[in-house]
């Protein structure tokens, strides 16, 4: 069996004081976060429920964070395989990793789609070979090659030769926060923990050990 014993110790932060406030503590931390990694500060795995009653997990993009309801806001394909998870089981958790920061931050939550008008707005926004792959891609389907799939773009890309139109069958979801916790690496295992709860009051906030 393959050992994989390397370590590290974890040094470079905490998590100390009274926090009250985790929308500002996200916003703290991604901003943080974008500084030390511009390029994928924003990649979280999106953890759903299969059809098959399995966990799934995926890399996707934040796009946005709705303060008001401390909402993440990413953007797919409704007929993938997370898409249809979402619409037998619209609940699922975020899971950041900031290897540079040495901090995780996990999130759970209710998973809702945007408005089309919020999906319209920001599809018209992405790059045009962004907005072709959305059309030329039947998202987790099977294809026989890559030149099949090349040949989709191509056709994608005859049709819409002006304007490209979002597909009905892409948009955006909101996870809505239900509890937020956020991880801080601390010397010998022994991390910083702090979970909030959404509460009809407001937010609770509770220190875990590691």
């Amino acid at each position: 069996m393959a050992q994989y014993e390397d370590r590290k110790d974890y040094q470079k932060g905490q998590l100390e004081g009274q926090m009250s406030d985790p929308a500002a503590l996200l916003k703290a931390w991604l901003d943080t976060a974008r500084e030390a990694d511009p390029q994928d500060y924003n990649a979280m795995t999106l953890s759903t429920l299969g059809l098959d009653g399995h966990p799934a997990a995926r890399i996707v993009l934040l796009r946005e964070v709705e303060r008001d309801t401390m909402s993440l806001v990413f953007y797919t394909n409704y007929l993938s395989s997370k898409g249809q998870q979402l619409d037998a089981h619209p609940f699922a958790a975020a899971t950041f990793f900031w290897r540079e920061l040495e901090r995780q931050l996990r999130v759970r939550g209710k998973v809702e789609r945007l408005s089309e008008a919020d999906s319209d707005r920001y599809f018209a926004s992405r790059p045009r070979p962004s907005q072709i792959g959305a059309w030329a891609s039947n998202q987790s389907e099977a294809i026989s090659s890559r030149a099949a799939l090349e040949s989709q773009k191509t056709n994608a890309e005859l049709e819409f030769a002006g304007e490209v139109k979002r597909p009905p069958h892409w948009g955006g979801y909101r996870l809505v926060t239900d509890a937020i916790e956020f991880w801080q690496g601390r010397p010998g295992r022994l991390h910083d923990r702090v979970l909030f709860e959404r509460e009809a009051q407001g937010w609770n906030a509770v220190r875990l050990q590691p």
